[in-house]
């Protein structure tokens, strides 16, 4: 499955959502990926090793489940997740990409890749929706929660 959405962060023309600076938005896209526990309350527990400015590597515990994954930083630009093919679980990709069209106008597109075909059919096109959806909740919580540290100053 490969889809990509992308989020709104700043909007000028709408002065009720709160303004994040670029700095912030990077700060709360790598916090993601270093403190995953504040954005995923289902995860157990997550150790992180060959941490550096260029990224970390990460073991992540969904209670018995184990995975390993590498996030990668293209500083105030990038967030990549790559997760190596590992016992039943697929190679696959997830990036969050900061745009910006026009100066203090931010979005994040997510962009999804799972190494499957796009072109399935069936029962599992019928999952692969609901992993879009979940996917995209998720991302929407991850903006929130970012926005709430902002608001709180924990992201400076």
């Amino acid at each position: 499955m490969k889809f990509n959405h992308l989020i709104q962060i700043n909007d000028p023309l709408n002065p009720l959502i709160d303004t994040l600076s670029r700095d912030e938005l990077w700060h709360g896209l790598v916090l993601r990926a270093e403190s995953p526990r504040l954005f995923m309350p289902h995860l157990d527990e997550c150790r992180l090793s060959d941490k550096s400015l260029e990224g970390v590597h990460r073991e992540l515990r969904y209670g018995e489940l184990v995975i390993i994954d590498k996030v990668t930083y293209l500083p105030q630009i990038q967030v990549l997740y790559e997760v190596p093919a590992q016992g039943d679980i697929p190679a696959s990709r997830m990036s969050m990409t900061i745009e910006e069209p026009q100066a203090e106008v931010l979005f994040v597109r997510f962009e999804y890749d799972d190494g499957k075909p796009a072109d399935i059919d069936g029962s599992e096109a019928f999952y692969d929706n609901f992993r879009r959806q979940a996917y995209q909740e998720a991302d929407i919580d991850t903006i929130r929660i970012i926005r709430e540290l902002s608001q709180r100053g924990g992201l400076h």
